[in-house]
């Protein structure tokens, strides 16, 4: 059965955004083809993607190599998202569903539940799935894709500290709940603002000693499952 490109791709991302290759090293479709156990047909597909997304480029005589962006690009991205993930909360406010609702409130339960046990382990996660939650409440599919590449990106290029009064964080992204619920746009869009400002004060550009080490285990489970 033919390995569809997206889950090589998403294989190949993933390992990039995990340092496993490093930034400016080449990406040969036979080398790749070999460590994900696929052809090079879906390596090739997987290549063109990530370079129209940012993660790959072309060089004359060198072939597709992992992109090296610039301090620049980084700082863009996180405005990029300050700007998107508000206009992403604010539309969920009125295109929200139940269940988006009860996954949200859910999640903000789990966290404040976290750091009332001094469980704070797996924050970061719960944080991630509550914001990716608050996008596909959104109901814009070009938005949630927009903002999934973002935190992709952002994951690649950034290193996040944990924030020193976690509390505030998590009854920010219960007041975002509060106003979705309500149905309040604007009041969501304030908020959202306001937190997605704080919260990249933690973030700091990664640097060779943050990048994890090649030993770890290459992500091939979604290329064969």
């Amino acid at each position: 059965m033919r390995i569809p490109a997206q889950s090589v791709c998403t294989a190949i991302r993933d390992d990039i955004v995990a340092g496993l290759f490093e930034r400016g090293s080449r990406l040969t479709e036979e080398v790749l083809a070999r460590r994900y156990g696929v052809s090079r047909v879906p390596v090739r597909e997987a290549l063109r993607t990530l370079e129209s997304e940012g993660f790959v480029t072309t060089r004359r005589h060198a072939g597709a190599c992992v992109a090296e962006p610039t301090e620049q690009e980084a700082a863009d991205l996180l405005e990029m998202r300050v700007l998107l993930e508000p206009l992403a909360a604010a539309r969920a406010a009125t295109r929200h569903t139940e269940a988006h609702l009860k996954v949200l409130r859910g999640l903000v339960r789990l966290g404040q539940e976290r750091i009332r046990r001094a469980q704070g382990e797996d924050l970061r996660s719960l944080g991630v799935w509550f914001h990716e939650t608050l996008a596909q409440a959104s109901g814009s599919p070009g938005l949630i894709a927009l903002l999934t590449q973002l935190r992709h990106k952002i994951a690649w290029m950034y290193v996040v500290e944990h924030p020193a009064l976690p509390g505030e964080s998590w009854a920010e992204h219960g007041a975002i709940v509060d106003a979705v619920a309500r149905g309040d746009a604007e009041r969501t869009r304030s908020l959202a603002t306001l937190h997605a400002e704080r919260a990249f004060s933690a973030y700091r550009l990664r640097r060779p000693a943050d990048v994890r080490s090649s030993q770890h285990a290459v992500h091939t489970a979604s290329v064969r499952a």
